[in-house]
């Protein structure tokens, strides 16, 4: 009787387990996202998504970083690491192009994720996608508030410090009623309809570029080439002003430059989270994607030509650099004028990010994963208007109350572990497994599988198989960890690789030895067809494994209380799809690999692999 019991509660645990793992991994039909009729209003052309990703990418980079990176980290050599920047940034950027031509449906990377790696991983990037859109939109509508309390000679926050402190540490010292107003009047404007949204940025946007070509137009008369070569001797306090010349602050200044560059080109992403609403998706967000990055890299290279060549990089103001530039030449007229494009450039970065982010919980909540009260659309608007203004309160509450400086990191990591797992879906899609016509004449392969290391370089079909994409995933995997490896190392171990120290130069090489022929092994793998999609990633794998490369060492790079809130976070997801979204994920999903049937293969489990020697 007990040895019954106990095998019926065997079977159980069993059954639960597998029922778990298969609502984990189980995938959204590819078929039936791109069948599914939407709500939302397809209003979008490929000029309205461009000039979306535009605003949400020109924000305060352009009048802020630019003088903070050249006056104290790089100088000159600010426009080499916008240059490493710009193309670090077409690398995650190229792959978000392909998904939006394959799934242009609501959510970005959440959906993406969701028909190629499985709910969990979709679940998390999801949330996380919020997590990046709420501290972002604060942070904006915070710097929006402080700008225009600046140019009022701060009456607003000395007022409110006066009459309505906030002694709470981590809170605003006073409650910023001006930023909590601007988010609740552009998300009711969002509410109104996305092609009145649309049209304000654009105005915004154009505005804001014309401004852009005024300071480079006018900044052509002042340049100066010498600023690019001063000599040691004219440097003021070089212990903090470096050593002049292009590198002040050497080859790693440029380089810890890119780095912080990196983040102003965050943004493009809200294209592919509004593809839906645009009238030819699959063709205009590939365009619109690759144009806003284009034209963002010059509207950042430009200016940093100009600014460091009109005056020496030292005298810049790093939280005005743009005006103190024009007032150090004497052209003060032109301050009022950056100001006027500063105001639009935040105004357009806020209006974006606050349309991003309802449309993620919109995306999230049509499948169940969070509350489905959110994916409720206006039939008058046709905008998740419960989503907006829910998520646009939550924000305004943020920027009221809360000192965003130390959150700011927590929206990098959801930005990046966003982009190196777009760029790893379009690897499993390149190579995933499909019906090879000779092996179905041959009759189907035994299991487990019997292959010599040679066909890890020449694989015996010009189809992907199971084999061929078994391959892929395995080496896949070692590259992501090569990848972790050397980071760790390089940060942790900096001053022994500098003194030469032999093992850790062994610790390193090995790594790298690992994920060079991890890409050669991917490399010589069959792909699929792809001729019928409007865009591809050229060079893969090239592209996609140095944007995860990337992605995964700036990640390495965020600070240890950063991850931790970033855990906290994590936790309080999980309270909500465990308790919530595993139950309520609705029919939409199929328990199939949905990515398989863009090759129309089947989804019988992997063999084992046995190598013979």
């Amino acid at each position: 009787m007990l040895s019954a019991k106990l095998s019926a509660l065997a079977a159980a645990l069993s059954s639960a387990v597998e029922h778990l793992v298969q609502s984990l991994t189980r995938r959204k039909s590819i078929k039936s996202s791109l069948d599914a009729e939407t709500k939302l209003d397809k209003c979008l052309s490929t000029i309205d998504l461009t000039f979306l990703g535009i605003g949400c990418t020109l924000g305060s980079g352009i009048y802020v970083v630019i003088g903070q990176v050249a006056k104290s980290i790089a100088g000159p050599s600010v426009v080499l690491s916008f240059l490493i920047a710009a193309l670090a940034s077409v690398l995650a950027g190229l792959s978000y192009a392909e998904f939006g031509s394959r799934v242009p449906r609501a959510g970005s990377a959440y959906v993406y994720s969701y028909v190629t790696v499985g709910e969990i991983w979709a679940f998390v990037i999801g949330w996380n996608l919020i997590l990046e859109y709420v501290i972002g939109s604060a942070s904006v509508a915070r710097a929006t508030s402080t700008y225009i309390d600046a140019m009022t000679h701060h009456t607003m926050s000395n007022f409110l410090t006066e009459h309505a402190p906030i002694n709470v540490p981590s809170l605003s010292p006073y409650p910023d009623f001006l930023a909590f107003g601007l988010t609740i009047l552009l998300s009711v404007i969002l509410c109104l309809g996305m092609r009145e949204s649309s049209l304000i940025n654009n105005i915004f946007t154009i505005v804001n570029l014309f401004v852009i070509g005024y300071i480079i137009i006018c900044g052509l008369f002042q340049v100066n080439a010498h600023n690019w070569s001063i000599p040691y001797e004219e440097v003021p306090h070089p212990e903090v002003n470096g050593v002049g010349g292009f590198f002040p602050f050497g080859v790693l200044g440029m380089a810890a430059g890119a780095g912080t560059c990196f983040y102003c080109f965050v943004g493009f992403d809200v294209i592919a989270t509004a593809g839906e609403e645009a009238v030819n998706p699959q063709k205009a967000i590939p365009v619109a994607i690759t144009s806003c990055l284009a034209v963002c890299a010059v509207a950042y290279i430009l200016p940093s030509i100009i600014l460091t060549l009109m005056v020496p990089y030292y005298s810049l103001d790093p939280l005005a650099p743009l005006p103190s530039a024009f007032e150090l030449v004497g052209w003060y007229v032109a301050a009022y004028v950056i100001d006027a494009g500063a105001i639009c450039s935040l105004a357009t970065c806020l209006l974006t990010s606050i349309c991003g982010m309802p449309r993620v919980v919109y995306a999230m909540a049509c499948d169940g994963l969070i509350f489905k009260f959110l994916a409720y659309v206006s039939n008058r608007f046709q905008t998740p208007v419960i989503a907006t203004m829910v998520t646009g309160t939550f924000t305004g509450l943020m920027a009221l109350l809360f000192n965003l400086r130390d959150l700011v990191d927590m929206m990098s990591i959801g930005t990046l572990l966003a982009y190196t797992l777009v760029s790893i879906c379009v690897l499993l899609l390149r190579y995933e497994d499909g019906e090879d016509e000779s092996e179905l004449a041959n009759g189907p392969s035994s299991s487990p599988f019997h292959f010599s290391p040679i066909e890890f370089f020449q694989p015996r079909n010009n189809l992907p198989n199971k084999k061929s994409f078994c391959v892929v995933k395995i080496f896949l995997l070692v590259e992501v960890v090569g990848t972790v490896w050397s980071g760790l190392v390089v940060l942790y171990l900096s001053r022994q690789l500098h003194e030469a120290v032999w093992w850790t130069i062994v610790l390193l090489i090995i790594p790298l030895l690992l994920m060079v022929f991890s890409l050669v092994v991917i490399w010589c793998q069959p792909q699929n067809d792809t001729s019928i999609l409007s865009f591809r990633v050229p060079l893969v794998p090239l592209i996609p494994l140095l944007s995860v490369i990337l992605n995964v060492y700036l990640m390495l790079n965020l600070s240890v209380a950063t991850w931790l809130r970033f855990l906290v976070w994590m936790l309080g997801g999980f309270l909500v799809y465990f308790l919530y979204g595993i139950r309520h994920n609705g029919d939409h999903i199929h328990c199939r690999d949905s990515y398989l049937e863009l090759s129309g293969s089947n989804t019988d489990s992997l063999p084992s692999i046995k190598i013979d020697l």
